[in-house]
């Protein structure tokens, strides 16, 4: 068989191979997390991991040209938030679905990432199946939240919110704050922030004010003290 036409048949054999597979993105800064997902997707019949992304830019280019059928996204990414690609994919590609895979709390990030545009939030910590059944459920075009989360949330959507049971000050923060909030505790400086949020120093400047003034607290230490402790919380989750 000649050399040309041998190759034309591995490559029809893939396709057939791929026909009928959901086309799933990964977007997180973590290159063992990103394969160890990759090697848990491809091994399912309906799925397919069509690509990966580091940051937000590399999300936005990679989605242009392998149009996923949906995005796992993590919140904290190198060169800008997870948050901020949801909400820009909402506007780009209104048909993508996007799932949020993030360590931190979803009591208080889940909320946000649906206004953004996400179609669920799904925690690291999660196990396997969950996280199958998280993908297959957002690809439906369903929502995808915890049990604790949903009752919750779908109260809210039909105007029936409860008194909140939290008194958690850090809800009170708007997503970016939330954001400057969080490099804050881990250990990045105002230039440092502005440069991965692609903001000006001025403009975080202000945000660490805004945080310090709704968190009540004194001075600039007591806003570093705070913002520390939070973060290496989440670690330890």
């Amino acid at each position: 068989m000649p050399k040309g036409e041998k190759g034309l048949m591995k490559s029809s054999s893939k396709t057939i191979k791929e026909a009928g597979k959901r086309r799933v993105l990964i977007v997180d800064d973590h290159t063992v997390l990103r394969e160890g997902l990759a090697l848990v997707i491809n091994a399912q019949p309906d799925l397919l991991v069509c690509g990966e992304a580091a940051t937000v830019a590399e999300g936005l280019r990679v989605v242009a040209a392998v149009r996923p059928d949906i995005a796992l996204i993590d919140l904290s990414l190198a060169g800008g938030s997870g948050l901020e690609l949801v909400k820009d994919l909402k506007v780009q590609y209104p048909n993508l679905s996007t799932l949020v895979l993030s360590l931190h709390d979803e009591a208080l990030y889940a909320e946000r990432v649906l206004r953004a545009g996400a179609r669920g939030y799904i925690m690291k910590r999660a196990s396997t199946t969950e996280l199958l059944a998280a993908i297959r459920k957002v690809l439906n075009g369903e929502i995808y939240l915890s049990e604790a989360m949903e009752s919750a949330v779908v109260r809210q959507a039909l105007g029936k919110r409860e008194p909140p049971t939290s008194s958690d000050p850090l809800e009170q923060l708007s997503d970016r704050e939330l954001e400057v909030f969080q490099l804050l505790g881990e250990g990045h400086g105002t230039r440092e922030i502005a440069q991965q949020l692609g903001l000006s120093m001025k403009t975080v400047s202000c945000y660490r004010q805004n945080i310090q003034t709704k968190l009540q607290l004194k001075d600039a230490a007591g806003l570093m003290q705070r913002a520390v402790h939070w973060a290496a919380n989440l670690r330890a989750d």
